[in-house]
């Protein structure tokens, strides 16, 4: 399932190129290095790229990697739902170590809820708040098999009666698992789009419904994993690799490396 950011240091790069999406119609894209003479600007707070900038941003994003994909590894959607309730403060890469052989043996909500929370708890002791994930995974498999006939379901509202799931988990999994063009707002995600700024916010909420308003629709799918791949490996928290940044010429963080 992993493939690779284009400055990921590891994993498979993506080698489909579908044909690029029309995001700003015939007009408006910036051309490289040169930034629009007025940015739109709120009543309150920074100056943010107006709309053929944006588009641009995200045709950058498109054309490095048309195809991002999530790092948590998975074999079908309620596995991929254990795996993100497992991922809440906690590395991607600690939770596939742990999963892998987890999935192997439970990867149905039925076979999650036979193999009881203690030996859960044992299989996920590696990761952080692991006794009560644990719970919640056993109380999600059992209300999954109850409620919705083993069957994960595809609206946030469902999702989120769920043990574990919150709005980040749900647009994840509607995301991931059936295509909707949610946006998950973690960390990475949450910093890049205020320095940017792309929608800038004090919550994740205000982040989450700025970014839909501005984000392009054929670029919306993919628009959450671009930002999170590139908050990770490139507009890092403590020192971004402004020079390996695909937008650095657009982007109006004042504190850049370059």
């Amino acid at each position: 399932m992993r493939v690779k950011h284009p400055s990921s240091p590891a994993g498979d790069t993506a080698t489909s190129r579908p044909r690029q999406a029309e995001a700003a119609g015939s007009a408006g894209v910036v051309p490289t290095g040169k930034l629009p003479a007025r940015a739109g600007r709120g009543r309150k707070g920074p100056v943010v790229p107006d709309a053929a900038t944006v588009a641009e941003i995200f045709r950058r994003f498109h054309d490095a990697n048309p195809e991002p994909r999530g790092e948590l590894e998975y074999v079908n959607p309620s596995t991929l739902l254990v795996a993100v309730v497992l991922s809440a403060q906690a590395t991607d890469a600690g939770v596939n170590k742990a999963t892998r052989p987890l999935f192997a043996i439970a990867d149905t909500p039925a076979k999650m809820l036979a193999l009881g929370e203690e030996p859960l708890r044992e299989a996920i002791k590696t990761i952080g708040l692991y006794r009560n994930k644990a719970k919640n995974v056993i109380a999600l498999s059992r209300q999954l098999i109850e409620r919705f006939g083993g069957e994960v379901p595809r609206s946030r509202e469902a999702l989120e009666t769920l043990p574990g799931v919150g709005r980040k988990t749900a647009n994840v999994v509607m995301n991931i698992a059936f295509g909707a063009p949610t946006i998950a707002v973690d960390t990475h995600l949450f910093r890049v789009a205020n320095r940017i700024p792309l929608a800038p916010g004090k919550t994740p909420l205000a982040v989450e419904m700025g970014l839909e308003k501005v984000v392009p629709e054929p670029y919306r799918r993919h628009a959450h994993h671009w930002l999170i791949l590139h908050g990770r490996y490139v507009c890092k928290a403590r020192k971004p690799d402004c020079g390996r940044c695909l937008i650095n010429d657009l982007c109006r963080y004042e504190a850049k490396t370059i």
